[in-house]
């Protein structure tokens, strides 16, 4: 079953075409990369889909229905979720709190259920700290583990990740990757993935879109793509190597 699909989906700032028909399909269960080099269109193009901005023209399907038109706090409650590539948190709340935003505003839930729910999401992510410590106080994979569960209170059926990688070690990423397939696998959640960091994405994705100048360059699997001679000389580069 197809969650979300992009029908010549452009958004222009100005002369400027951050994203110009492209079309994409996202099978649900997918795990779905997002590559290219900087100044692509991608993250514009989580924005286009997400309500953050109104496409300029083109369409946005997501679960059988036309979501063009719709605005963020909509597509939240369609189920859809995002990070952002700098974790944006309630810095003055508890991490607890940061969660439970997601579950009443995001899911509909009264405060016990939702503050219920928080808990086990902060469980599934495996926060390590007491959930009544202060966001303020976390380092950086820390941040992202709450922002994650903050998604998934949601009852989000797509999140869509925004280079979450930044700023990890390589012992999280092992971590990161590790939880990116769990959500995948165990709650049911269908992912799109912005990055750069190839191994990550050859580790987690399923399929790879490759947007350049904002159009849609390549898709396929990971090893098609980094296969790719397009790709190659517009992104990867002749010296690639994982």
């Amino acid at each position: 079953m197809v969650l979300l699909e992009t029908k010549d989906l452009c958004k222009h700032f100005g002369g400027l075409k951050a994203v110009n028909n492209v079309n994409m399909k996202v099978e649900q269960g997918q795990i779905y990369g997002l590559i290219g080099p900087n100044g692509a269109g991608k993250t514009t193009f989580l924005h286009s889909i997400s309500g953050v901005h109104q496409p300029t023209s083109g369409q946005v399907i997501f679960d059988g229905k036309d979501c063009t038109s719709a605005k963020s706090h909509e597509m939240c409650h369609r189920g859809m979720a995002r990070t952002y590539q700098i974790v944006r948190s309630f810095q003055d709340m508890t991490v607890l709190e940061n969660v439970i935003v997601g579950g009443i505003f995001g899911a509909g839930l009264h405060r016990d259920k939702a503050e219920k729910k928080a808990q086990e999401y902060l469980d599934f992510v495996g926060f390590p700290l007491s959930s009544f410590v202060k966001a303020s106080a976390l380092n950086t994979i820390q941040l992202k583990q709450v922002e994650m569960a903050r998604a998934l209170s949601t009852n989000c059926k797509m999140l869509l990740l925004d280079e979450v990688a930044a700023g990890l070690t390589p012992a999280e990423l092992d971590t990161i990757a590790d939880l990116i397939k769990r959500m995948r696998d165990e709650m049911g959640v269908t992912i799109i993935i912005i990055e750069h960091l190839m191994k990550l994405i050859m580790d987690v994705c399923d399929y790879i879109s490759v947007l350049y100048f904002g159009e849609l360059l390549a898709s396929g699997e990971p090893e098609e793509i980094i296969h790719n001679e397009e790709v190659i000389k517009a992104y990867l580069g002749d010296n690639f190597m994982l």
